[in-house]
């Protein structure tokens, strides 16, 4: 196999965006759309990849980071200028190139690899990557001679009426001899309407030196979607979305409605997991086998258990185990590790906190910053009151123990083993193993105060 380098184009503006935001930063499926491109160019595995960028520089390369190098398109004048910028690092160099635009974020890993295959097979200079179009207009027709081999590329404005007819598209991407393609760009002139540098121009260099060009038509059209406004954006995460829906219930998992789940592409979903509607799940997050997912749950970058129920939930950068039963309207924050067979109820938030093995948390409770043991009961309304205004302490409830409602635990204290707290307690210090810890005023009860009191109410 020949050397394989990339060049991705993100350097254009995307005015037609109407927004602040870089265009390639756009996201699809809560990825940037360049992030995308770069992760799929990556599957070919390239020795070196420039991504060229422009406007809102910074904030691609914080994105990328060292995944690949850099080059700056100053002046935006053109697309065969903007690979011009990369001749630096690669115009030296034996082997194959392709240039793809960071707009579009459907591309898959396995497209450019056969667009690869295929450029070094043919032996050609230059291979267009190109599909059929439903609705050809606006889009560049590829010509093709009696023996199917490429002629030239006509822009829509340019076709005659036979051309028109013709429904075999340019995408954009294209694979290069790389020494061809930068002898090539020295040729190419700005005298156009726009006056700017086209990289489609090298096409036509190559065959007037008879040079071989090559198409691959690949099968899939809607993969090559380029997004340039806020409309495309939407398709794009549409065309995702249900492509990595339809992965996963190949798979074996139960996507009750697929029009409405958003799943990233970097989540791991095992077998006989039922998904339903209004789920988000986020990031490196791993959902085991037999789990209930939703309705309008979130999940991002967790792991949940085996047969684990989550409704309408939210849970971040946490760890679920097996058998949990998790919401209606939790809060899982960060940093929390759940065990098997625990009991998170509605209204109930969880931050920081590690929850023992059987325990349950079953409703308008905030535990954070705390060490909950084993078949732990945590009552309604309990609260570890873990922030002094500056300093975050830690609460310790041993294994067995009950916790009353309404309880506030001002950390940092623990909680021994097998202990109860009174319901209404505010507890303050440490409870010994196997206590009842009652921290609230003695009841009194002011016999006809009631009816005094309304007397004078009455009077004002």
């Amino acid at each position: 196999m020949t050397n394989r380098y990339a060049i991705i184009l993100a350097a254009g503006q995307g005015t037609r965006m109407k927004s602040k935001l870089y265009k390639v930063l756009h996201p699809v499926l809560g990825k940037p759309m360049v992030q995308h491109v770069l992760e799929q160019v990556q599957v070919v595995g390239p020795e070196d990849i420039v991504t060229v960028v422009g406007f809102g520089s910074d904030k691609v390369k914080d994105h990328l980071g060292e995944a690949c190098k850099f080059v700056l398109q100053e002046e935006q004048l053109g697309t065969g200028h903007a690979v011009m910028q990369a001749e630096e690092l690669l115009q030296d160099k034996e082997g194959t190139t392709i240039v793809v635009c960071g707009d579009t974020p459907l591309i898959t890993g396995e497209t450019f690899q056969q667009l690869f295959d295929h450029h070094e097979k043919e032996g050609s200079k230059a291979t267009i990557l190109t599909a059929k179009a439903p609705n050809p207009s606006g889009y560049g027709r590829v010509i093709r001679n009696e023996k199917g081999n490429v002629e030239r590329i006509v822009e829509h404005k340019d076709a005659s009426s036979d051309e028109l007819l013709v429904d075999e598209i340019n995408t954009g991407t294209y694979c290069f001899d790389n020494k061809a393609l930068f002898e090539a760009l020295k040729e190419v002139s700005n005298d156009n309407a726009q006056g700017e540098y086209y990289l489609p121009d090298v096409i036509e260099i190559l065959k007037n030196k008879s040079e071989k060009v090559s198409a691959f038509l690949t099968s899939n059209f809607d993969e090559t979607l380029g997004v340039n406004d806020r409309i495309a954006l939407a398709q794009a995460e549409k065309t995702m979305k249900l492509r990595i829906n339809e992965q996963h219930m190949r798979n074996g998992v139960t996507i009750i409605d697929p029009e409405n789940t958003y799943i990233q592409p970097e989540v791991v979903i095992e077998q006989d997991v039922v998904i339903y509607p209004g789920t988000i799940i986020n990031g490196p997050s791993i959902i085991k086998e037999n789990a209930i997912i939703g309705p309008n749950s979130e999940i991002a970058n967790c792991e949940v258990g085996r047969d684990t129920v989550i409704k309408q939930s939210v849970a971040t950068d946490s760890k679920i185990g097996e058998r949990v039963n998790i919401g209606p309207f939790a809060h899982i924050r960060p940093n929390a590790t759940i065990g098997d067979e625990v009991k998170i109820g509605n209204f109930v938030e969880i931050k920081k906190t590690e929850i023992g093995e059987g325990s349950k948390v079953s409703h308008l409770s905030y535990i954070g910053d705390a060490l909950v043991g084993s078949n732990v009961n945590v009552g309604c309304g309990t609260i570890t009151v873990n922030y002094d205004g500056k300093n975050k302490y830690l609460t310790t409830i041993e294994d067995d123990t009950f916790i009353g409602c309404n309880s506030n635990l001002v950390a940092p204290v623990t909680i021994g083993k097998g202990s109860y707290v009174a319901a209404g307690s505010t507890i303050t210090k440490d409870v010994p193993t196997d206590a009842l810890s009652v921290a609230r005023a003695r009841q009194e009860n002011k016999e006809g105060y009631a009816s005094r009191l309304k007397n004078r109410l009455k009077d004002k």
